[in-house]
């Protein structure tokens, strides 16, 4: 679960997610935000997201060779632990900030908590997955160190999920079928080898976008999508770049996109165990988030 951030009386609010938000232990630190894992079971063995045992390249293997890959979200009972760990440094109010409940049960076990919780704790469905979890999290930790209230807080975490863009491309719709998390992207699973499908998430729910018959051509419309989003954003953006076991094509699409939008760079991460269960190898995704 990791060490509470020391806190100061400006921020005795303690922001709290998940580790499919995808934050750094360093950014985490930085923002003052503390992780809850969930659990990533490969076969017969249970690993916690984050360790340094679970690797996203065992989440590749083990779905191309079709050992079974399923994910468990953290437990009412962890979630009070965090939530007990920050009152005991000080915070007098919570903002638990996680992935869509439209996808996982992480956001029920974060209202379960809320309630036995010390101190008040405001859940908050960012209706997102993977970078848009973060940089909601990030949003409301930024809120916070600006002086809001909790009310405030939570409010700027739900701003960034409703206001989120993801353009999504992943190899087959396979792995989504698998494990349940396709929505009504389903339409597209009876000519999945024939399409590269475009995804994103409407109302936290996966769902299709466009499909197109080459992944050159997906790329360059995610890529399209991606800057399109980011320009209408008058006020400035987040971006990243997310893949698993793509790396090199996930550089080259964050490259043409520095280029396109004439920014320095465009970060790059592999996503994490969790979120990589379900979408499988070669997924690349953008994420834009309006400041």
């Amino acid at each position: 679960m990791g060490k509470v951030p020391s806190m100061t009386q400006a921020d005795r609010i303690a922001i709290v997610t998940d580790s499919t938000a995808s934050l750094s232990p360093a950014d985490a630190e930085r923002e003052h935000i503390l992780v809850v894992p969930l659990k990533v079971i490969i076969g017969a063995e249970t690993f916690v997201e984050g360790s340094a045992e679970l690797t996203s390249d065992m989440i590749a293997e083990a779905l191309a060779a079709f050992v079974p890959v399923s994910t468990s979200r953290p437990t009412p009972s962890e979630f009070l632990a965090v939530y007990a760990q920050a009152a005991a440094e000080g915070a007098d109010h919570i903002v638990s900030v996680h992935l869509s409940s439209k996808m996982s049960g992480t956001f029920e076990s974060a209202q379960l908590a809320a309630k036995e919780s010390a101190v008040p704790v405001t859940v908050v469905d960012s209706q997102q997955v993977g970078l848009g979890v973060g940089f909601a999290a990030g949003r409301a930790a930024a809120a916070r160190d600006a002086g809001g209230d909790a009310a405030a807080v939570a409010a700027a975490a739900e701003r960034a999920g409703e206001s989120t863009t993801i353009a999504l491309y992943v190899d087959t719709l396979e792995y989504l079928k698998r494990g349940g998390r396709v929505g009504s992207a389903a339409a597209l699973i009876g000519s999945a080898l024939a399409v590269k499908p475009i995804l994103t998430l409407a109302d936290g729910m996966v769902v299709p976008l466009e499909k197109v018959r080459t992944s050159a051509r997906a790329l360059a419309r995610v890529e399209a999508i991606a800057v399109a989003a980011a320009q209408a954003y008058e006020d400035g953006y987040s971006i990243g770049v997310q893949h698993l076991a793509n790396d090199a094509v996930a550089q080259q699409v964050a490259q043409r996109l520095a280029d396109q939008l004439e920014r320095s760079s465009v970060s790059v991460d592999e996503v994490g165990a969790a979120i990589g269960a379900h979408v499988g190898p070669g997924m690349i995704s953008v994420t834009i988030t309006p400041l």
